[in-house]
């Protein structure tokens, strides 16, 4: 009997700022994976293992200098692609996460100033495996104006720290997440997330059908 290779999986992440809805499209989009019979996974970030959602709690709630929130973000990182990501793309699986390295970009650097320099050296000591970048195939930005991320996350629960940033915070954010979109068009679909969710999941529909088939032909 000879041993098949198995085609690598799809890895799909889902970015945003805080109050774009990015949670609710997230779980839209694991139904349509199911609903497709595509074999998936659903994991986030920080967190994803038990180690990286104890880090997760760390980030969230407790005040720490700027480079040991992004050295502690990239340490969940590494766990999370040696422990889950890399395992379920090996198995052929997709992967569909809350968050990858993009938001690093936008938080950390972004908004809080993290220098680019420092930021590359760590994305590349992480996710660099012989010379190839482990990114996502796909990268779904739901984006917002400041004023309608605001509104929505004085709705909220009760807010992590980050949510709890002013707004020129999530501003900077923002512009980050675009930037780095500018930079990396290959990846990444923009979406505008101040519309109604069913005309979001309508376009939702149409661009993950047409990219599935396109990936699984």
């Amino acid at each position: 009997m000879h041993n098949q290779l198995v085609p690598r999986g799809r890895f799909i992440s889902v970015e945003g700022v805080d109050g774009a809805g990015k949670s609710t499209q997230l779980s839209w989009i694991d139904r349509w994976l199911t609903s497709e019979k595509i074999a998936h996974i659903v994991t986030r970030e920080p967190g994803g293992t038990p180690l990286g959602e104890k880090l997760r709690a760390l980030l969230l709630n407790e005040p720490m200098h700027l480079e040991t929130e992004a050295l502690l973000m990239f340490a969940s990182r590494r766990e999370h692609l040696a422990g889950i990501i890399e395992p379920a793309l090996a198995r052929g699986e997709w992967v569909l996460c809350d968050r990858f390295s993009d938001a690093t970009y936008a938080y950390q650097g972004g908004g809080r100033g993290l220098p680019k320099e420092k930021f590359e050296a760590l994305e590349r000591w992480v996710q660099d495996r012989g010379g190839e970048m482990i990114q996502p195939d796909l990268t779904l930005l739901f984006d917002v104006p400041p004023e309608v991320s605001q509104a929505r996350i004085a709705k909220s629960r009760e807010l992590d720290r980050f949510e709890r940033e002013a707004a020129s915070f999530h501003e900077r954010v923002r512009n980050a997440y675009l930037e780095r979109a500018r930079a990396a068009p290959h990846r990444f679909r923009i979406v505008n997330a101040a519309r109604p969710i069913e005309v979001i999941q309508q376009e939702l529909h149409v661009l993950l059908s047409g990219w599935a088939h396109e990936t699984l032909a």
